[in-house]
């Protein structure tokens, strides 16, 4: 991969733009792996063979995207610096035009990545190095990069430019905190940005602000602090697992009298056909609900572990997974709306999907699929149908036992593995000590990234891998270190798990009624406490559409775009659907009345930490909201009437990288 560029990147001057341009988004393949440390430890998958002489990785290779697509606001510019002529500002409410041969890079360790090879480039050439630069390049062959003659003009400027850009870099490298990851950068880096779109969005409307208090509240590991009563604590045991029933399925079931889909029921013919669309993504989950007798998880799990014969690879009697999986689909509650057993073989049957990818195809080990579908399969099971926050803001006894950190998504983790200390349960009972390790620390891994508050920094952990590797002369990312791997699936469940928007629109909306009941509940129980109504759960207020189209906006476009980034073109088809629902729902969006005039009467606005940085900008049209199109005027104002105030100061910050 190289820049787009005639042996320069930044014009004298011009400061460093928060987006750099790079040909050629990447294409996946699996080379095969061999028997090294990780896969003796986590066994061979049906892709691997024993014997290979390479280690499994994915190798970047050159793509084409497919007409435009509107992207999301990760592409937008984080500074109010004059951008480069490198770089194009582009909004993400438009396609982007001239996109076919080139993509973006934004994340900052790749930014830096990518300077350090434009300074080597040009280095080559400044000191007329004889030898070429023959690097190896992602498409399987050897490139050799022609040296260009330059004048004595064009010389002295290339020296400037390299000599910026490499102080550039510096400046990056010596601001990075030894405690800071290269994610990290990435991840803060895109919660600024998204906390000054949600700034924005929250000045339209009182549903605008709903939304933007939902995503802030919800996606960026961020607990506003409410005042709520005091409970009256319970003297209870905490050194038991609560939620866990003593239940019997064993009893009644035995191999010779299986059910053919692993359920009783009437509708074996329509389930039948319904279970043929099981590997594609508009699989109908509720048709398989309506003739499993309810049992959709069971069935699901059954078909899927049948398929993929991992009940004969792991030697899993069938009678013990299928009361197994029974028990599991009891323990999750059906007066829940969403987060019930539906919604559980929905995320399965989707990782199973993801996990075939042609893309990723054998790029990870038997162990590593059961893992995967296991942690979908128990990832909300016990969920109470309130949100974590609630749990903690109550003092509830889960939030006490787990210390306020991840509090369900640790209480799904600890009810699925107890279920299968009950009677026949233990799928995993012919598994070794070191796969049983291994598949536990996984599944945790898996189960814990389901959490909503770690979305940005599971964002920012794939967006910078993605584009590290685009910026690299190997253009590969090597799957033989348990790093990759887990992050990949962490993001895939992730993915599953916000697939919703992606569905066929009939399905998409059949969950976000869903998803609404819900929340309505919470906040019906929040007003019953005395509480103050957690952002989108008051029934009375909340917009429906609006919140849909933030949701998409700002959480799932930005993580499905990175995906299909990495598999592509594999996952295009996802992205035009995600389009398509986005544009339903903005049609149906019913027009939200304009906001007070008056500062005094918006006293219950929740507030966005928002700069001057952020305001001043030559391009304003990143303040052009999705919804409906208005400016924002009144922050362009502001910042102007402040700029003109004497002694008004523009603060950057300590250094280089905060602008990153």
């Amino acid at each position: 991969m190289h820049l787009v560029s005639s042996g320069t990147l930044l014009a004298p001057n011009t400061s460093r733009p928060t987006t750099l341009p790079l040909r050629i988004p990447p294409r996946i393949s699996i080379t095969q792996a061999d028997a090294d440390s990780y896969e003796a430890e986590n066994g061979v998958s049906s892709g691997h063979t024993p014997l290979g002489s390479q280690s499994p990785s994915l190798t970047l290779h050159t793509s084409f995207t497919q007409g435009q697509r509107r992207e999301s606001f990760l592409y937008r510019s984080d500074s109010d610096y004059d951008m480069s002529p490198k770089t194009v500002s582009r909004n993400s409410s438009l396609a982007s035009e001239g996109h076919t041969a080139e993509d973006f890079i934004v994340t900052p360790f790749a930014q830096v990545l990518a300077s350090l090879r434009s300074v080597r480039s040009n280095f080559t050439i400044l000191a007329n190095v004889a030898t070429p630069t023959i690097k190896r390049s992602p498409f399987g062959g050897m490139c050799v990069s022609p040296r260009p003659t330059l004048s004595d003009q064009q010389y002295h400027q290339l020296a400037l430019d390299t000599l910026e850009e490499l102080d550039w870099c510096l400046d990056q490298l010596e601001t990075i905190q030894t405690h800071r990851s290269v994610s990290e950068m990435a991840s803060n880096k895109f919660k600024r940005m998204l906390n000054r779109e949600l700034s924005h969005l929250s000045e339209m409307s009182r549903s605008g602000n709903q939304v933007s208090e939902y995503i802030s509240s919800t996606f960026m590991d961020k607990q506003n602090e409410v005042e709520i009563p005091s409970p009256t604590l319970k003297d209870k045991s905490m050194s038991h697992i609560s939620g866990v029933r003593k239940l019997s399925h064993s009893s009644s079931l035995s191999s010779a009298s299986m059910p053919r889909f692993g359920v009783n029921t009437d509708h074996e013919d329509e389930l039948a056909k319904e279970l043929e669309d099981l590997d594609k993504w508009s699989f109908n989950v509720f048709k398989v609900a309506e003739y499993s007798n309810n049992r959709p998880l069971s069935c699901i799990m059954y078909a899927i572990f049948q398929e993929r014969e991992l009940l004969k690879t792991f030697r899993i009697p069938v009678d013990t997974f299928v009361t197994y999986v029974m028990t599991l689909e009891d323990h999750y509650h059906g007066n829940v709306a969403y987060h019930n057993s539906l919604h559980a073989a929905d995320v399965t049957q989707s990782t199973h999907v993801l996990l075939s990818t042609p893309a990723l195809n054998a790029a990870f080990t038997d162990l590593e699929i059961l893992a995967a579908l296991f942690a979908a399969a128990i990832h909300d099971v016990d969920h109470p149908g309130v949100s974590n926050q609630f749990l903690i803001n109550t003092n509830s006894e889960l939030a006490l036992m787990y210390n306020d950190e991840s509090v369900l998504e640790n209480h799904h983790l600890a009810v699925g593995f107890k279920l299968l200390h009950q009677e026949n349960c233990d799928i995993f009972q012919n598994l070794t000590k070191r796969q049983r390790q291994s598949l536990r620390k996984l599944v945790i891994e898996m189960v814990l990234a389901t959490d909503m508050s770690k979305h940005m920094t599971l964002l920012a952990d794939l967006k910078t891998m993605v584009e590290t590797k685009k910026v690299t002369s190997s253009g590969v990312l090597l799957l033989d270190h348990y790093t990759e791997r887990i992050q990949l699936l962490k993001n895939m469940v992730h993915c599953a798990d916000l697939s919703n928007p992606t569905k066929p629109l009939p399905l998409y909306r059949q969950w976000t009624e869903r998803i609404m009941e819900e929340f309505f509940r919470q906040g019906d129980k929040e007003r019953e406490r005395g509480m103050e109504i957690s952002a989108m759960c008051d029934k009375h207020t909340a917009s429906v559409e609006k919140s849909q189209v933030g949701f998409i906006d700002y959480i799932v476009h930005p993580l499905w775009e990175t995906w299909a980034d990495l598999v592509h073109p594999d996952a295009q088809e996802l992205l035009d659907t995600l389009e398509e629902n986005r544009e339903w729902y903005l049609n149906t969006m019913p027009q939200s009345p304009s906001p007070p005039p008056d500062r005094h009467l918006q006293h219950d606005r929740f507030q966005f930490e928002i700069t001057l940085e952020d305001l001043e900008h030559n391009n304003y049209n990143h303040l052009v909201t999705a919804e409906t199109g208005v400016r924002f005027s009144w922050c362009l104002c502001i910042y102007h009437c402040h700029r003109g105030q004497p002694g008004a100061k523009k603060s950057r910050g300590s250094g280089l990288i905060n602008l990153l």
